[in-house]
Protein backbone atom coordinates (compact mmCIF):
# COMPACT_ATOMS: atom_id res chain seq x y z
CA UNK A 1 0.00 0.00 0.00
CA UNK A 2 1.25 3.31 -0.83
CA UNK A 3 2.67 4.98 2.67
CA UNK A 4 2.76 8.74 2.36
CA UNK A 5 3.16 11.23 4.81
CA UNK A 6 -0.25 12.31 6.55
CA UNK A 7 0.69 16.10 5.38
CA UNK A 8 1.34 15.06 2.03
CA UNK A 9 -2.04 13.33 1.87
CA UNK A 10 -4.17 15.94 2.87
CA UNK A 11 -2.67 17.90 -0.32
CA UNK A 12 -4.26 15.51 -2.64
CA UNK A 13 -6.97 15.60 -4.63
CA UNK A 14 -10.02 13.59 -3.74
CA UNK A 15 -11.35 10.43 -5.60
CA UNK A 16 -13.93 9.97 -7.54
CA UNK A 17 -13.89 13.56 -8.17
CA UNK A 18 -16.77 14.94 -9.05
CA UNK A 19 -18.32 16.48 -12.12
CA UNK A 20 -19.87 19.98 -11.95
CA UNK A 21 -21.28 19.87 -15.87
CA UNK A 22 -22.51 16.85 -18.28
CA UNK A 23 -19.68 17.83 -20.62
CA UNK A 24 -16.49 19.41 -19.50
CA UNK A 25 -13.95 16.94 -17.75
CA UNK A 26 -13.01 18.24 -14.50
CA UNK A 27 -10.08 20.34 -14.34
CA UNK A 28 -8.19 18.33 -12.29
CA UNK A 29 -7.59 15.82 -14.68
CA UNK A 30 -6.60 18.32 -17.19
CA UNK A 31 -4.09 20.03 -15.26
CA UNK A 32 -2.56 16.52 -13.88
CA UNK A 33 -2.56 15.04 -17.27
CA UNK A 34 -0.54 17.89 -18.66
CA UNK A 35 1.44 18.51 -15.29
CA UNK A 36 1.84 15.30 -13.88
CA UNK A 37 0.43 12.10 -15.72
CA UNK A 38 1.80 10.16 -12.54
CA UNK A 39 0.09 11.23 -9.54
CA UNK A 40 -1.76 10.37 -6.45
CA UNK A 41 -5.09 10.65 -5.19
CA UNK A 42 -6.46 9.90 -1.72
CA UNK A 43 -9.54 7.43 -2.07
CA UNK A 44 -12.56 8.06 0.07
CA UNK A 45 -11.54 5.81 2.65
CA UNK A 46 -8.48 8.12 3.17
CA UNK A 47 -6.15 5.58 1.07
CA UNK A 48 -3.63 7.30 -1.60
CA UNK A 49 -3.06 5.84 -4.49
CA UNK A 50 -1.59 6.68 -7.92
CA UNK A 51 -3.66 8.27 -10.42
CA UNK A 52 -3.21 7.67 -14.46
CA UNK A 53 -4.56 10.15 -16.58
CA UNK A 54 -3.08 9.70 -20.43
CA UNK A 55 -4.07 7.35 -22.61
CA UNK A 56 -1.03 5.64 -23.58
CA UNK A 57 -0.43 5.05 -19.60
CA UNK A 58 -3.94 3.84 -18.78
CA UNK A 59 -3.71 0.85 -21.36
CA UNK A 60 -0.81 0.25 -20.42
CA UNK A 61 -1.54 -0.88 -16.71
CA UNK A 62 -4.69 -2.25 -17.73
CA UNK A 63 -3.23 -4.51 -20.04
CA UNK A 64 -0.02 -5.00 -18.03
CA UNK A 65 -0.42 -8.47 -15.72
CA UNK A 66 1.70 -7.49 -13.37
CA UNK A 67 -1.54 -5.17 -12.08
CA UNK A 68 -3.84 -7.14 -10.13
CA UNK A 69 -7.87 -6.70 -10.24
CA UNK A 70 -8.02 -8.48 -6.95
CA UNK A 71 -10.28 -6.24 -4.89
CA UNK A 72 -9.88 -7.61 -1.55
CA UNK A 73 -6.36 -7.34 -2.06
CA UNK A 74 -4.20 -4.90 0.39
CA UNK A 75 -3.25 -1.75 -1.63
CA UNK A 76 -6.50 -2.30 -3.85
CA UNK A 77 -8.36 1.42 -4.42
CA UNK A 78 -11.57 0.83 -2.24
CA UNK A 79 -14.42 3.23 -4.24
CA UNK A 80 -17.01 3.37 -1.38
CA UNK A 81 -17.66 2.69 2.55
CA UNK A 82 -18.89 -0.75 2.58
CA UNK A 83 -17.47 -2.19 -0.81
CA UNK A 84 -14.64 -4.26 0.75
CA UNK A 85 -16.87 -5.42 3.52
CA UNK A 86 -19.67 -6.44 0.98
CA UNK A 87 -17.29 -8.15 -1.59
CA UNK A 88 -16.10 -10.31 1.11
CA UNK A 89 -19.57 -11.01 1.74
CA UNK A 90 -19.73 -12.59 -2.11
CA UNK A 91 -18.55 -15.11 -4.17
CA UNK A 92 -15.48 -13.73 -6.26
CA UNK A 93 -16.29 -11.98 -9.50
CA UNK A 94 -14.82 -12.37 -12.56
CA UNK A 95 -13.53 -8.88 -12.31
CA UNK A 96 -11.39 -9.26 -9.42
CA UNK A 97 -9.39 -12.86 -10.93
CA UNK A 98 -6.07 -12.42 -12.95
CA UNK A 99 -4.09 -14.76 -14.99
CA UNK A 100 -5.28 -18.25 -15.61
CA UNK A 101 -8.26 -18.17 -13.14
CA UNK A 102 -9.89 -15.22 -14.99
CA UNK A 103 -9.26 -16.81 -18.43
CA UNK A 104 -10.79 -19.99 -17.53
CA UNK A 105 -13.86 -18.32 -16.55
CA UNK A 106 -14.51 -15.72 -19.35
CA UNK A 107 -13.30 -18.19 -21.76
CA UNK A 108 -16.81 -20.41 -20.33
CA UNK A 109 -18.70 -17.71 -20.97
CA UNK A 110 -17.48 -15.49 -23.62
CA UNK A 111 -19.44 -17.21 -26.71
CA UNK A 112 -22.62 -15.72 -25.10
CA UNK A 113 -21.74 -12.18 -25.82
CA UNK A 114 -19.91 -12.83 -29.48
CA UNK A 115 -20.70 -10.85 -32.38
CA UNK A 116 -22.88 -13.59 -33.45
CA UNK A 117 -24.50 -14.91 -30.08
CA UNK A 118 -25.49 -11.00 -29.46
CA UNK A 119 -26.71 -10.79 -33.25
CA UNK A 120 -29.08 -13.06 -32.77
CA UNK A 121 -30.21 -11.12 -29.89
CA UNK A 122 -31.55 -8.35 -32.10
CA UNK A 123 -35.51 -9.42 -31.95
CA UNK A 124 -35.26 -9.66 -28.34
CA UNK A 125 -34.18 -6.39 -27.41
CA UNK A 126 -36.19 -4.61 -30.65
CA UNK A 127 -39.36 -6.15 -28.75
CA UNK A 128 -37.95 -4.84 -25.78
CA UNK A 129 -37.43 -1.46 -27.23
CA UNK A 130 -41.05 -1.50 -28.99
CA UNK A 131 -43.29 -2.62 -25.85
CA UNK A 132 -41.78 0.58 -23.75
CA UNK A 133 -42.29 2.94 -26.75
CA UNK A 134 -45.70 1.53 -27.04
CA UNK A 135 -46.27 2.12 -23.04
CA UNK A 136 -44.65 5.35 -23.54
CA UNK A 137 -46.74 6.69 -25.97
CA UNK A 138 -49.90 5.81 -23.96
CA UNK A 139 -48.98 7.71 -20.74
CA UNK A 140 -49.52 11.12 -19.94
CA UNK A 141 -47.20 13.99 -21.05
CA UNK A 142 -44.66 14.72 -19.93
CA UNK A 143 -43.02 11.12 -19.82
CA UNK A 144 -39.54 10.88 -17.69
CA UNK A 145 -37.66 8.80 -20.06
CA UNK A 146 -35.02 7.29 -17.47
CA UNK A 147 -38.11 5.92 -15.65
CA UNK A 148 -40.23 4.75 -18.78
CA UNK A 149 -36.97 3.39 -21.23
CA UNK A 150 -33.76 3.67 -20.05
CA UNK A 151 -33.94 1.59 -16.78
CA UNK A 152 -36.85 -0.98 -18.17
CA UNK A 153 -34.75 -1.87 -21.52
CA UNK A 154 -31.88 -3.02 -20.19
CA UNK A 155 -33.20 -4.69 -16.97
CA UNK A 156 -35.46 -6.60 -18.67
CA UNK A 157 -32.75 -7.84 -21.21
CA UNK A 158 -30.46 -8.49 -18.60
CA UNK A 159 -33.43 -10.63 -16.75
CA UNK A 160 -33.96 -12.05 -20.45
CA UNK A 161 -30.47 -12.99 -20.61
CA UNK A 162 -29.91 -14.82 -17.06
CA UNK A 163 -33.12 -16.58 -17.01
CA UNK A 164 -34.75 -14.28 -13.91
CA UNK A 165 -38.12 -13.04 -13.56
CA UNK A 166 -39.28 -9.69 -15.59
CA UNK A 167 -41.21 -8.69 -12.72
CA UNK A 168 -38.41 -8.89 -10.84
CA UNK A 169 -36.63 -5.96 -12.69
CA UNK A 170 -37.88 -3.06 -10.18
CA UNK A 171 -36.48 -5.06 -7.64
CA UNK A 172 -32.86 -4.98 -9.46
CA UNK A 173 -33.38 -1.23 -10.43
CA UNK A 174 -33.75 -0.26 -6.53
CA UNK A 175 -30.51 -2.99 -5.31
CA UNK A 176 -28.15 -1.54 -7.65
CA UNK A 177 -29.70 1.75 -7.90
CA UNK A 178 -28.25 2.17 -4.01
CA UNK A 179 -25.27 0.31 -4.39
CA UNK A 180 -23.73 2.50 -7.05
CA UNK A 181 -24.86 5.72 -4.89
CA UNK A 182 -22.09 7.47 -3.65
CA UNK A 183 -23.93 8.38 0.07
CA UNK A 184 -25.40 5.09 0.39
CA UNK A 185 -23.88 3.85 4.02
CA UNK A 186 -21.18 0.78 4.27
CA UNK A 187 -23.83 -1.27 6.61
CA UNK A 188 -26.81 -0.64 3.81
CA UNK A 189 -24.22 -1.62 0.51
CA UNK A 190 -23.46 -5.11 2.99
CA UNK A 191 -26.91 -5.69 3.38
CA UNK A 192 -27.37 -5.13 -0.63
CA UNK A 193 -24.49 -7.24 -1.40
CA UNK A 194 -26.35 -10.49 0.96
CA UNK A 195 -29.85 -9.39 -0.98
CA UNK A 196 -27.99 -9.85 -3.96
CA UNK A 197 -26.39 -13.35 -3.08
CA UNK A 198 -29.52 -14.89 -1.94
CA UNK A 199 -31.95 -13.82 -5.09
CA UNK A 200 -29.30 -15.74 -7.00
CA UNK A 201 -28.82 -18.10 -4.82
CA UNK A 202 -32.40 -19.45 -5.25
CA UNK A 203 -32.50 -18.30 -9.15
CA UNK A 204 -29.81 -21.26 -9.79
CA UNK A 205 -31.58 -23.23 -7.46
CA UNK A 206 -34.62 -23.27 -9.69
CA UNK A 207 -32.40 -23.34 -12.92
CA UNK A 208 -31.06 -26.66 -11.79
CA UNK A 209 -34.90 -27.94 -11.21
CA UNK A 210 -35.96 -26.06 -14.36
CA UNK A 211 -33.86 -25.49 -17.03
CA UNK A 212 -34.84 -22.91 -19.60
CA UNK A 213 -33.36 -21.34 -22.36
CA UNK A 214 -30.81 -18.49 -20.66
CA UNK A 215 -27.52 -17.76 -19.70
CA UNK A 216 -27.03 -20.09 -16.25
CA UNK A 217 -29.34 -22.98 -17.91
CA UNK A 218 -26.96 -23.52 -20.41
CA UNK A 219 -24.22 -23.00 -17.59
CA UNK A 220 -25.23 -25.55 -15.41
CA UNK A 221 -25.75 -28.16 -18.32
CA UNK A 222 -21.76 -27.29 -19.51
CA UNK A 223 -20.40 -27.65 -15.80
CA UNK A 224 -22.39 -31.07 -15.63
CA UNK A 225 -21.21 -32.21 -18.62
CA UNK A 226 -17.46 -31.61 -18.15
CA UNK A 227 -17.59 -32.31 -14.51
CA UNK A 228 -20.83 -33.71 -12.90
CA UNK A 229 -20.36 -30.44 -10.62
CA UNK A 230 -22.36 -27.55 -10.37
CA UNK A 231 -19.78 -24.36 -9.40
CA UNK A 232 -22.78 -22.04 -8.07
CA UNK A 233 -20.21 -19.55 -6.25
CA UNK A 234 -19.07 -19.18 -9.78
CA UNK A 235 -22.22 -18.80 -11.27
CA UNK A 236 -23.68 -16.44 -8.41
CA UNK A 237 -20.91 -13.57 -9.26
CA UNK A 238 -21.66 -14.42 -13.13
CA UNK A 239 -25.27 -13.49 -12.93
CA UNK A 240 -24.58 -10.25 -10.36
CA UNK A 241 -21.99 -9.07 -12.37
CA UNK A 242 -23.78 -9.32 -15.61
CA UNK A 243 -26.40 -7.22 -13.61
CA UNK A 244 -24.56 -4.59 -11.69
CA UNK A 245 -22.38 -3.79 -14.92
CA UNK A 246 -24.98 -3.78 -17.75
CA UNK A 247 -27.64 -2.19 -15.91
CA UNK A 248 -26.33 0.71 -14.89
CA UNK A 249 -23.91 1.42 -18.12
CA UNK A 250 -26.38 0.95 -20.40
CA UNK A 251 -29.24 2.33 -18.36
CA UNK A 252 -27.02 5.91 -17.92
CA UNK A 253 -25.85 5.96 -21.78
CA UNK A 254 -29.45 5.49 -22.90
CA UNK A 255 -30.45 8.90 -20.79
CA UNK A 256 -27.60 10.51 -21.30
CA UNK A 257 -27.77 9.63 -25.27
CA UNK A 258 -31.09 10.49 -26.15
CA UNK A 259 -30.29 13.66 -24.09
CA UNK A 260 -27.53 14.98 -26.61
CA UNK A 261 -29.58 13.40 -29.63
CA UNK A 262 -32.77 16.17 -28.48
CA UNK A 263 -30.05 19.30 -27.67
CA UNK A 264 -27.95 18.35 -31.37
CA UNK A 265 -30.12 18.63 -34.06
CA UNK A 266 -27.83 17.79 -36.32
CA UNK A 267 -26.95 14.52 -34.88
CA UNK A 268 -30.40 13.82 -34.76
CA UNK A 269 -31.18 14.73 -38.55
CA UNK A 270 -27.96 12.68 -39.72
CA UNK A 271 -28.94 9.28 -37.75
CA UNK A 272 -32.48 9.68 -39.54
CA UNK A 273 -30.95 10.61 -42.95
CA UNK A 274 -28.54 7.60 -42.61
CA UNK A 275 -29.38 4.92 -39.81
CA UNK A 276 -25.38 3.44 -40.43
CA UNK A 277 -24.13 6.71 -38.76
CA UNK A 278 -26.14 5.88 -35.50
CA UNK A 279 -23.15 3.19 -34.62
CA UNK A 280 -20.65 5.62 -35.26
CA UNK A 281 -22.55 8.42 -32.82
CA UNK A 282 -22.33 5.58 -30.22
CA UNK A 283 -18.91 4.83 -30.32
CA UNK A 284 -18.41 9.20 -29.39
CA UNK A 285 -20.89 9.06 -27.00
CA UNK A 286 -19.28 6.34 -24.82
CA UNK A 287 -15.71 8.23 -25.35
CA UNK A 288 -17.22 12.18 -24.23
CA UNK A 289 -19.14 10.93 -21.13
CA UNK A 290 -16.90 7.41 -19.95
CA UNK A 291 -19.86 7.15 -17.42
CA UNK A 292 -17.74 4.06 -15.41
CA UNK A 293 -14.83 6.10 -15.04
CA UNK A 294 -14.04 4.71 -11.45
CA UNK A 295 -14.07 1.08 -13.12
CA UNK A 296 -10.41 0.86 -13.54
CA UNK A 297 -8.80 0.22 -10.22
CA UNK A 298 -5.77 -1.87 -9.84
CA UNK A 299 -3.21 -2.94 -7.17
CA UNK A 300 0.93 -3.63 -8.04
CA UNK A 301 1.67 -7.11 -7.79
CA UNK A 302 5.06 -5.99 -8.02
CA UNK A 303 7.46 -2.86 -8.90
CA UNK A 304 6.42 -1.39 -11.90
CA UNK A 305 7.93 2.12 -13.63
CA UNK A 306 4.85 3.76 -15.25
CA UNK A 307 6.09 7.65 -16.91
CA UNK A 308 9.22 7.97 -15.20
CA UNK A 309 7.45 6.94 -11.53
CA UNK A 310 8.07 3.48 -10.21
CA UNK A 311 5.45 2.18 -8.33
CA UNK A 312 5.93 -0.45 -5.68
CA UNK A 313 3.95 -3.73 -5.44
CA UNK A 314 0.96 -3.25 -3.30
CA UNK A 315 -0.10 0.42 -4.23
CA UNK A 316 -3.22 1.01 -5.47
CA UNK A 317 -3.88 2.60 -9.14
CA UNK A 318 -6.45 3.97 -10.72
CA UNK A 319 -6.33 4.19 -14.20
CA UNK A 320 -8.74 7.27 -15.78
CA UNK A 321 -10.52 6.08 -18.74
CA UNK A 322 -12.24 9.79 -18.76
CA UNK A 323 -8.77 11.31 -18.20
CA UNK A 324 -7.71 9.10 -21.01
CA UNK A 325 -10.23 9.73 -23.35
CA UNK A 326 -9.92 13.07 -23.47
CA UNK A 327 -6.21 13.22 -24.23
CA UNK A 328 -5.67 15.23 -26.79
CA UNK A 329 -3.25 12.38 -27.87
CA UNK A 330 -5.58 10.17 -28.74
CA UNK A 331 -8.30 12.12 -29.55
CA UNK A 332 -7.85 15.43 -31.40
CA UNK A 333 -10.08 18.52 -29.78
CA UNK A 334 -11.23 15.52 -27.45
CA UNK A 335 -13.76 18.55 -25.10
CA UNK A 336 -15.88 18.37 -28.67
CA UNK A 337 -18.67 16.09 -29.26
CA UNK A 338 -17.66 14.76 -32.69
CA UNK A 339 -20.17 12.85 -34.67
CA UNK A 340 -17.02 12.11 -37.06
CA UNK A 341 -14.75 11.32 -35.00
CA UNK A 342 -14.34 7.76 -35.06
CA UNK A 343 -13.71 6.70 -31.92
CA UNK A 344 -13.36 2.82 -31.66
CA UNK A 345 -10.21 3.22 -29.87
CA UNK A 346 -11.78 4.74 -27.00
CA UNK A 347 -11.10 2.88 -23.43
CA UNK A 348 -14.62 3.35 -22.24
CA UNK A 349 -15.27 -0.43 -21.97
CA UNK A 350 -11.72 -0.60 -20.32
CA UNK A 351 -8.86 -2.36 -21.96
CA UNK A 352 -6.64 -5.78 -21.55
CA UNK A 353 -8.41 -8.87 -20.30
CA UNK A 354 -11.02 -7.48 -18.39
CA UNK A 355 -12.41 -5.19 -21.08
CA UNK A 356 -15.92 -5.08 -20.88
CA UNK A 357 -17.68 -8.66 -21.78
CA UNK A 358 -20.75 -7.54 -22.57
CA UNK A 359 -19.55 -4.41 -25.09
CA UNK A 360 -20.90 -5.76 -28.38
CA UNK A 361 -24.71 -6.20 -26.22
CA UNK A 362 -24.52 -2.77 -25.12
CA UNK A 363 -23.56 -0.86 -28.67
CA UNK A 364 -26.69 -2.99 -30.56
CA UNK A 365 -29.08 -2.03 -27.45
CA UNK A 366 -27.82 1.65 -27.84
CA UNK A 367 -28.32 1.96 -31.45
CA UNK A 368 -31.38 -0.01 -31.47
CA UNK A 369 -32.97 2.25 -28.70
CA UNK A 370 -31.94 5.78 -30.13
CA UNK A 371 -33.14 4.85 -34.19
CA UNK A 372 -36.60 3.37 -32.88
CA UNK A 373 -37.37 5.92 -30.87
CA UNK A 374 -36.52 8.95 -32.85
CA UNK A 375 -38.26 6.92 -35.54
CA UNK A 376 -41.13 6.63 -34.09
CA UNK A 377 -41.51 9.56 -31.84
CA UNK A 378 -40.23 12.08 -34.39
CA UNK A 379 -41.24 15.02 -32.65
CA UNK A 380 -39.82 14.07 -29.03
CA UNK A 381 -38.47 17.07 -27.33
CA UNK A 382 -37.28 17.70 -23.74
CA UNK A 383 -39.96 19.09 -21.82
CA UNK A 384 -37.85 20.80 -19.15
CA UNK A 385 -34.78 23.85 -19.70
CA UNK A 386 -31.67 21.75 -20.28
CA UNK A 387 -30.27 23.98 -17.66
CA UNK A 388 -32.39 21.79 -14.94
CA UNK A 389 -31.58 18.21 -15.83
CA UNK A 390 -30.60 16.50 -12.75
CA UNK A 391 -27.62 14.99 -13.94
CA UNK A 392 -25.76 12.13 -11.33
CA UNK A 393 -23.22 14.03 -9.97
CA UNK A 394 -23.03 12.09 -6.63
CA UNK A 395 -23.51 8.74 -7.90
CA UNK A 396 -20.12 6.18 -9.00
CA UNK A 397 -21.20 6.27 -12.55
CA UNK A 398 -22.64 9.14 -14.07
CA UNK A 399 -25.85 9.69 -16.04
CA UNK A 400 -29.33 11.49 -15.53
CA UNK A 401 -32.11 10.68 -12.52
CA UNK A 402 -35.02 12.10 -14.77
CA UNK A 403 -35.30 12.96 -18.44
CA UNK A 404 -38.51 14.36 -18.94
CA UNK A 405 -39.68 14.61 -22.57
CA UNK A 406 -42.84 15.23 -24.53
CA UNK A 407 -44.36 15.32 -28.17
Amino acid sequence: MLNLDPEEVAKLPHYPVTRRCPYEIPEVYTRLRTEEPVSKVVMSDGQPVWFLSRYEDVRAVLSDPRFGADRLAEGFPNLALGQREGLSKQPKFMISMDGAEHSAVRRRVISDFSVRRVAELRPTIQKLVDDCVDRILDLPQPVDLVAELALPVPTLLLAELVGANHADHAYFIDLVHRMLWRKTSGEERVQISIGLRKYFDDLIAEKEAHPGDDLISRQIALQREETGEIDREGLNSLAQLLLIAGYESSASMIALGVHTFLTRPDWLAAIRTDPARTSVAVEELLRFYSILDVAAGRVALEDVEIGGETIRAGDGVMASVFAANRDPSAFPDPDRLDLERGARHHVAFGYGPHQCLGQNLSRLELQIVFDTLFARVPTLRLAVDEADLPFKYDALAFGLYELPVTW
